[in-house]
């Protein structure tokens, strides 16, 4: 496991400041950050974000403020060295969370799980049982609360005095919720995991490997699903490309980050 010393080095792209890190080194700050019980709220950009940052101010604030901003999408990376940027690698958000499943198994940690529905939330649990027993479940909570319940999970989640939270939560209930609870739950560790839980649930199948390597994983969802998600995909990626080729004439001036600074990280 890599123990990062120092500051990452960091990548200048569509206007963000991206970490240069492989997985290994993220699972060591985390595990850093869970025995020093400082901060390390991640992220991860893929073509959508990227496209949508732009005009969408609550997702952009909420790349802004993470601690440590990942290249989820294979096309980011592949961006990033055409505008000699060149991130070492893909760190998909999936990858990670079971990364991060397996430093808690290693070391009897503990983890909060929120998002998804009930029955995938459960399906969740059971995968967490089975593949990393010693990973501890120490509380959960589907996905479908409104605003006013939003401080009661918040409390939960504080209470349970876990280690790790994973958020299964869609934008932008995801950004409103740790906008509003963040630094209330006291928690080291914190993952935005997308559709991850439906993937460990096996509600949803990822692609295999080498769609993987080839950065066709979106095509492998949209034959899954291609009347709700072809659409999406062709205007995204195509947006994507264009922004590319806007990127290499011009670059975007970086975006001022949140006005709230960030105290007691463990990456600074």
């Amino acid at each position: 496991m890599t123990a990062l010393l120092g500051p990452a080095p960091r990548r200048q792209l569509f206007g963000l400041r991206l970490d240069a890190l492989t997985a290994d080194d993220v699972i060591g700050l985390a595990d850093q950050a869970v025995q020093s019980r400082r901060r390390l709220l991640i992220g991860v950009v893929n073509a959508a974000k990227v496209v949508h940052l732009r005009s969408d101010r609550l997702l952009r604030e909420s790349l802004l403020e993470c601690d440590v901003l990942l290249a989820d999408g294979q096309s980011v990376v592949w961006a990033s060295r055409l505008l000699g940027q060149p991130l070492p690698q893909r760190v998909a958000g999936i990858d990670l969370f079971e990364q991060l499943l397996a430093l808690a198994d290693r070391d009897r940690r503990s983890v909060y799980l929120l998002g998804a529905t009930p029955s995938v939330l459960r399906g969740v649990e059971e995968a967490v049982a089975r593949r990393w027993p010693g990973a501890r479940v120490v509380g959960s909570r589907d996905g479908y609360f409104g605003a006013a319940a939003s401080a009661e999970v918040a409390a939960g989640i504080a209470a349970s005095g876990a280690d790790m939270l994973f958020i299964a939560m869609p934008s932008p209930h995801k950004e409103i919720f740790l906008g509003t609870h963040g630094p209330s739950l006291g928690v080291p560790v914190l993952h935005g995991v997308g559709g991850s839980f439906d993937v460990l649930s096996g509600l949803t199948k990822r692609a295999p490997e080498r769609w993987q390597r080839w950065g066709m994983e979106w095509l492998y969802r949209v034959l899954q699903e291609p009347g709700r998600l072809w659409r999406r995909y062709l205007t995204t990626n195509t947006a994507f490309v264009l922004l590319l080729i806007r990127e290499r004439i011009s670059r975007t001036r970086p975006y001022d980050p949140p006005t709230t600074a960030k105290e007691g990280t463990a990456h600074e």
